[in-house]
């Protein structure tokens, strides 16, 4: 039976073998360190949360990776759900959707969640696949726009402060 709980501090190590892992299947880098996922999730200001599913002692057997934002077009909070994965041997067996629905349920205990926002590569087919039978909507005319670690600290640098 596969048993889905908060990630704890001693998950770090076995989270960032997962996530590790999803990156180089998708084709990814992956910079996050153990220190920085342990920061991020349980330091004096997380600020994000992860669920990780699992068999018994021994590798995961899927996870959960996001973080909390706001909508004003919504009027709500909601979550961003940046990794989400399942091991070869749990596809298939109803684990994805039973973690984004433990995600939204901590979100909405957590932050009053009523929406979760992913993405996912127009490539992937699968995850395609997966997300429309759950009910996902592409979002239409966004483009995605991120400001990188070099480019962000050039514009702190030259605003004042």
């Amino acid at each position: 039976m596969t048993t889905i709980r908060p990630a704890e501090p001693a998950d770090v190590a076995r989270l960032r073998v997962a996530l590790a892992g999803l990156a180089e299947a998708m084709g990814d880098a992956f910079a996050a360190t153990e220190a920085d996922l342990a920061r991020a999730l349980h330091g004096p200001a997380p600020t994000c949360r992860a669920q990780v599913a699992e068999t018994g002692p021994g590798p995961l057997a899927g996870a959960i990776f996001y973080s909390p934002i706001f909508s004003t077009i919504r009027g709500s909070a909601g979550i961003f759900v940046s990794d989400l994965w399942a091991s070869g041997e749990a596809r298939g067996q109803g684990l994805g959707p039973r973690l984004l629905a433990t995600a939204l349920r901590d979100g909405g205990a957590c932050w009053g969640a009523s929406f979760l926002k992913l993405q996912v590569y127009e490539s992937n087919v699968h995850a395609r696949r997966f997300y429309d039978r759950l009910g996902f909507e592409q979002a239409l005319g966004h483009a995605e726009m991120v400001l990188e670690r070099d480019a962000c600290a050039a514009l702190v640098a030259a605003q004042p402060g």
